[in-house]
């Protein structure tokens, strides 16, 4: 039986521990390519991303626990300062309890909560990191389309038995990653993608729920 788009959005999790074996880059190619048949407002297509592995993944991830460590706060390109607010809040709080409780991290355990947090710029292990960038004066139209763009790689992903996590916390200390991969400065990173193939770590035992239909979708006829 063919996969379908439901059975990708049912199956697909955002793994936080992955295996060290490296996609084969013949596969990357052809999803990749794939990926760039995404929607985009008039076909701007205005992604532009960078993909780390190997020697430069390492340096990539070095040099952002370098800055995260050195106590400097963080200094995203985009607006990333949101503070979550009602329901939304209450969504976020439930998503961190659900982590925190599949890796066995209680609430009061804040060193243990700190380690699990500097994973994120350590890609959870994975053998291969992915940073979406768009030119800075697009805004949000662009990061809308840029948004487009990531969920149809995810689910190529997904499909190709290759898993993912979406990541804000890569795009919070952009100018080491900018300087090590050459993107100029009119360029800003949005947020970034960790993918491989995940391993048995806790946290991808974690699951998160959805709201219901009538509460995220109103039919009006």
């Amino acid at each position: 039986m063919k996969t379908t788009i439901a059975d990708l959005l049912s199956s697909r999790y955002s793994a936080r521990g992955f295996k060290p074996d490296p996609v084969p880059q013949a596969l990357l190619n052809d999803i990749f390519a794939e990926s760039l048949k995404a929607a985009s407002n008039c076909n701007t297509q205005p992604w532009q991303v960078y993909v780390v592995s190997g020697e430069m993944k390492d340096k990539v991830s070095n040099a952002m626990l370098a800055e995260v460590m050195s106590g400097k706060g963080p200094s995203p390109e985009f607006a990333w300062n949101v503070r979550y607010q009602g329901v939304h809040k209450d969504r976020q709080w439930g998503s961190a309890m659900a982590l925190y409780g599949a890796m066995g991290i209680e609430r009061e355990d804040k060193p243990a909560r700190m380690q699990a947090m500097g994973r994120n710029w350590q890609f959870f292990g994975a053998p291969h990191g992915a940073f979406f960038a768009m030119e800075k004066y697009l805004d949000i139209m662009g990061a809308v389309d840029v948004g487009i763009y990531a969920q149809t790689l995810s689910l190529l992903l997904e499909e190709n038995g290759i898993q993912s996590c979406m990541q804000g916390a890569l795009g919070q200390f952009p100018a080491p990653v900018k300087n090590l991969l050459g993107i100029p400065d009119e360029q800003g990173i949005l947020f970034g993608m960790s993918f491989g193939y995940a391993d048995d770590h806790d946290a991808n035992d974690c699951r998160t729920d959805r709201v219901a239909l009538e509460d995220g979708v109103k039919f009006f006829s």
